[in-house]
């Protein structure tokens, strides 16, 4: 349990420099300052995107780890017995 927090304060401290960068460069691209709901916005979109790269690293490791890709039954597919 204490792996799975110090990941999530990694990635969160990740979208936090992130979101941070992102302002910076608005502001220097000559952007203008970001009101509350920008910020929001951008916060949940920097959120969002580091929590789904994440949970999606997870499983593909998970995945890997466990084998779930060798059992898959590909019997009903199509294509499955065609030689090319």
């Amino acid at each position: 349990m204490l792996r799975f927090f110090r990941n999530l304060l990694i990635a969160m401290g990740i979208a936090l420099v992130s979101t941070g960068a992102i302002s910076a460069f608005w502001r220097l691209i000559g952007g203008g300052e970001l009101s509350v709901h920008g910020w929001i916005a951008l916060l949940i979109g920097t959120f969002g995107t580091v929590g789904l790269a994440w949970a999606l690293m997870a499983l593909a490791f998970r995945s890997s780890r466990e084998g779930w890709d060798d059992r898959v039954d590909n019997s009903l597919d199509p294509g499955a017995g065609d030689e090319r």
